[in-house]
């Protein structure tokens, strides 16, 4: 049998068609496959499960059997006296115990492997499709709730165990009941065997019927409830600002909606299940009256003796309950079913971004970022790049402004590999970042989001998440350096404080704080920011914007700012608009050129970028030219990288405005 700790292994066993990521199990796209496949990462305790459960199912249908021999035994031995046990009886009774023993025995047996391996599959299954999820894009999660994908998982692993257990402790006895039953039957009386088998194959095929039919109903159902699981979280997640802009009723509202789409799925899956069991109840019941009677009047023309009749009427009986039990589990069978459909549908299907057979991982030494005719879009005919060219050098500190939508976040989720490009080439330090592990390349690339998000754990963990064998000693000095252990010492249990979830506990400049202490732990050589400042006051922005000044060192850094005041320090910066680069140079020379940036700089309102061309002067409208037209700073940019790491670069040291 498979070892306590065998559930640690992540499954690599079956084939698949699906886009698989490297590192991410191999998992069969079908219920069925899938479900299979996990039964054989336990096949000694099935095995075992499946014998026992024979062995108590066997036991249980022989008891009508012995009871009809007590009663045989018993009339046997009324003539002799009653008192005097006769040796037929005494074998009789004797089988009766026996078989009431081994019916308990063989079942708490079977129950106990159930136990022991029923947590193990749960956890197996709930391991193998979380490792499956994580490979999954950024799209991909932009388009599902994530609270729906942890529902989903949930569901999973529990259907994968309740469609094994129907399988093993319901459908598995009942055919041997069945086999055993009429067995027996044909033995007292064929003709009441055959009807009752015939009967009960008929029965059973029309409830099967029924119920796979009714399957797409439970689909449905299930996968209602993982969208309402999902929206609920989404707003319980959200319920500060549904408190701050008083939408508490609207919420409710919101979720009543939900739960009347949610409902009316269940309810037509309960209704279709409900007029299946009616047909099902509707016939055992007139069976188990025509069965009696047959039973009856073949006893009154002597055809069966008392015992006889005692046993063929109570195995029919038996097998018409049974028969009716089953296509009750037919109907929870493809509920449970459609679960692990709903899971494995939603969660297990190819992946967007995969790492080449040969991709390689190396250690960026010179951080150098070349875009050569990079082509992008989100969706098919939309391109928000086309032919776009670019070279940021080793250690260059450069900044990215221009309008909502005008590019700037999308440049830098193709450099870190959110999305892959259409055509073109990203290649960092030469090499092409689609032939390199996505590991390796974010493993070298820090980010520090607008609105960084932290996990429910200690300030410590999440500090450290950046680097996780850094010292407790290095990530004090990184929480200094970000102006955060001033915080973090006056909070109850200091670095051992819960953030709470997506880190609730802490303010947003809090928040922030402990984002750039982690980026300071994890010392990537390219470093991306995204407005990283924006939570903060002017005094604490001030002295960590000195602080990264520090931590920008000897780096390739790329910054996103829509407060063109965080930029004017910077190397170089590249104006966007409408997916072209329209502007490219120190601050200085780009005042100096009258153009956009001089235009924005000027009109700007406190000291942010205006959400749009319309909110932008009149001249910024003028047609732009394309980047390859701009008068570039490339011959200075290629010297860059023949600088040691963190010199100085002569073409971007003009005076500041």
């Amino acid at each position: 049998m498979r070892a306590r700790w065998a559930p640690q292994d992540i499954s690599v066993e079956p084939k698949t068609s699906l886009q698989r990521a490297p590192g991410a199990p191999v998992l069969p796209d079908t219920p069925f496959r899938f479900i299979i496949h996990f039964v054989g990462r336990y096949r000694a305790w099935y095995l075992a499960m499946f014998v026992f459960e024979s062995a108590h199912a066997s036991c249980g249908i022989m008891i009508p059997y012995a009871i009809g021999q007590v009663i045989q035994g018993v009339t046997q031995a009324s003539g002799a006296g009653r008192a005097v046990l006769s040796g037929r009886l005494r074998d009789a009774l004797a089988l009766f115990v026996a078989l009431i023993a081994g019916e308990f025995l063989f079942s708490r047996i079977a129950g106990l492997c159930q136990i022991l391996v029923g947590p193990w599959q749960r956890q197996n299954v709930t391991r193998n499709l979380y490792a499956y999820l994580q490979h999954h894009s950024h799209r991909y999660f932009s388009n599902n709730f994530a609270g729906a994908l942890a529902h989903r998982i949930s569901e999973t692993s529990m259907g994968v165990s309740q469609t094994l257990w129907a399988i093993l402790f319901d459908f598995w006895p009942i055919a041997i009941v069945f086999s055993v039953s009429i067995g027996l039957l044909y033995r007292a009386h064929p003709a009441l065997a055959a009807v009752v088998s015939a009967w009960a194959v008929l029965f059973v095929g029309i409830s099967y019927w029924l119920a796979t039919r009714c399957q797409p109903h439970a689909v449905r159902a299930a996968s209602a409830r993982s969208e309402t699981t999902g929206k609920l979280v989404d707003s319980v997640t959200n319920l500060t600002s549904a408190r701050l802009f008083a939408r508490f009723g609207f919420e409710r509202a919101y979720l009543d909606e939900q739960l009347k789409h949610e409902l009316r799925a269940v309810r037509r899956s309960n209704w279709y299940s409900e007029r299946v069991r009616w047909f099902q109840f509707a016939s055992a019941a007139l069976l188990k009256v025509g069965t009696l009677y047959q039973a009856l009047r073949l006893w009154e023309r002597g055809d069966i003796g008392v015992a006889e009749f005692v046993m063929a009427t109570s195995l029919s009986l038996l097998i018409i309950n049974e028969a009716r039990n089953l296509s009750r589990r037919f109907l929870e069978f493809f509920e449970f079913v459609g679960n692990v459909a709903n899971g494995v549908n939603t969660i297990v299907r190819s992946h967007e971004l995969v790492d080449r057979p040969e991709a390689v991982a190396p250690t960026l030494e010179r951080g150098r970022i070349e875009l050569r005719n990079v082509t992008f879009g989100y969706t098919p005919g939309q391109p928000i790049f086309e032919g776009l060219d670019v070279t940021i050098p080793r250690g260059q500190r450069v900044g990215l402004v221009g309008f909502s939508g005008s590019g700037k976040s999308t440049f830098v989720s193709l450099i870190l590999r959110l999305y892959d490009i259409d055509s073109g080439h990203i290649l960092i330090d030469g090499v092409d970042i689609r032939d390199m592990t996505q590991d390796a390349l974010h493993a070298q690339l820090s980010l520090i989001p607008q609105d960084p998000s932290l996990f429910h754990r200690t300030l410590l963990e999440n500090i450290r998440y950046g680097r996780l064998n850094a010292t407790d000693a290095e990530v004090v000095e990184a929480a200094r350096k970000a102006h955060a252990h001033e915080f973090i010492v006056q909070m109850k249990d200091q670095y051992h404080s819960m953030v709470g979830e997506r880190g609730v506990k802490l303010s947003g400049g809090q928040r922030q704080r402990i984002a750039i202490a982690r980026v300071i732990v994890k010392d990537a050589p390219i470093l991306l920011l995204d407005e990283a400042t924006s939570s903060l006051d002017s005094i604490t922005e001030q002295a960590i914007q000195d602080t990264m000044d520090g931590v920008m060192k000897g780096k390739t850094v790329l910054v996103v700012a829509h407060r063109l005041s965080t930029v004017v320090h910077l190397d170089r910066i590249l104006v966007f608009e409408d997916g072209r680069i329209i502007e490219d140079g120190t601050h200085a020379e780009l005042l100096a050129r009258n153009g956009a940036y001089k235009r924005l700089w000027s009109k700007q309102s406190d000291g942010f970028l205006p959400e749009s061309a319309a909110e932008a002067p009149a001249a910024m409208e003028a047609p732009p030219a394309r980047v390859h037209e701009a008068p570039r700073l490339q011959p200075a940019a290629d010297r860059a990288d023949e600088l040691p790491r963190g010199a100085p670069l002569k073409a971007w040291e003009a005076p500041l405005a």
